[in-house]
């Protein structure tokens, strides 16, 4: 099993000295990955609904600040050596597909080859709209095509692509990513259209686990991986190339819920307990939630998920 953890986004801990502090410190610690959320904008008003949420509430304050992603991510490679970088998820949609092939070449080739691509479809339509991606009903066309595109850029000499949403030709495409054949991506969603397009785009299913709304018990996720190691069969894919990252952040915490604790919360042997049992099933990677308004609180949850939980198991 690997861990990893999320970073900060937006508020006081979304700064040069204290993001600095908390990757080197996460590093330090033996940390295999740590993520990062993807927003461009928020609206002022909005009608989509947060999936991952019980009331929909959004994790981000009212002023909607959040760094960008993938420079966040950039920014890190520069001051850590190790541990792997992860946009988690990454909108595809949200960005125009070459560029967007560019930017995480470049960081992979700066990293050293430390990116892990996350991925998702998106779920706020007024940030499609404001962004003037593809339209919010194709997003799922979009994505697929567009890792078909990320894939062609990365590996190919003669790089082409013949889409409805991309169209690629007579281009030079350098640098390719230090990782080969290319990055690693993980797909997050809980649908079966996402667990799918894990199988077939991408070396890992990336699920949100562990919320009141999001519960994934252990019956529930092994139904959900069957059905990924079924469909593997399906189109002649070898299952044992596939992994389950899964994250576990801190929503709704104050929501009472039919479960008595949640996962991943409670004692450190309690802790350890549900990693072996998210183990067995076949998950491969936890990253859990340390974020705090306080640096202090931030890393005292590193060197704990480290030093009392992680060493456990």
């Amino acid at each position: 099993m690997n861990f990893g953890f999320y970073l900060p986004s937006h508020g006081p801990t979304a700064r040069r000295g204290p993001l600095i502090e908390i990757a080197q410190t996460g590093e330090r610690l033996g940390f295999h990955c740590m993520v990062v959320d993807d927003h461009v904008i928020a609206p002022k008003v909005m009608s989509s609904p947060y999936p991952y949420s019980v009331g929909s509430d959004v994790p981000w304050e009212e002023d909607g600040e959040h760094l960008e992603q993938l420079s966040e991510l950039t920014f890190l490679a520069a001051v850590t050596e190790t541990i792997r970088l992860v946009p988690s998820v990454m909108i595809v949609p949200y960005r125009n597909p070459v560029l967007t092939a560019k930017i995480l070449a470049t960081l992979d080739v700066l990293s050293e080859g430390r990116l892990t691509l996350g991925v998702g479809v998106g779920w706020m339509e007024e940030e499609f709209e404001a962004l003037d991606a593809q339209p919010f009903a194709d997003r799922g066309a979009v994505t697929n095509e567009y890792l078909e595109a990320f894939k062609e850029l990365w590996t190919s000499d003669d790089p082409t692509y013949d889409g409805k949403f991309v169209k690629l030709s007579n281009i030079e495409f350098r640098p390719k990513p230090v990782q080969k054949p290319h990055p690693p991506i993980w797909v997050g969603g809980q649908s079966r259209p996402a667990i799918r397009r894990a199988v077939e785009h991408g070396n890992a299913w990336h699920p949100v686990g562990a919320t009141p709304a999001t519960p994934l018990e252990p019956t529930n996720l092994a139904a959900d991986i069957a059905y990924m190691y079924s469909h593997a069969e399906r189109i002649a894919r070898d299952p044992s190339e596939l992994g389950v990252a899964m994250k576990a952040p801190l929503y709704d915490t104050g929501r009472s819920t039919k479960q008595a604790r949640r996962r991943f919360s409670g004692e450190p042997q309690q802790i350890a307990e549900d990693i072996r049992t998210y183990t067995d099933l076949g998950v491969t990677d936890l990253i859990f939630d340390v974020r705090s308004p306080k640096l202090s609180q931030s890393l005292e949850r590193l060197a704990w998920l480290s030093e009392d939980v992680i060493s456990l198991v």
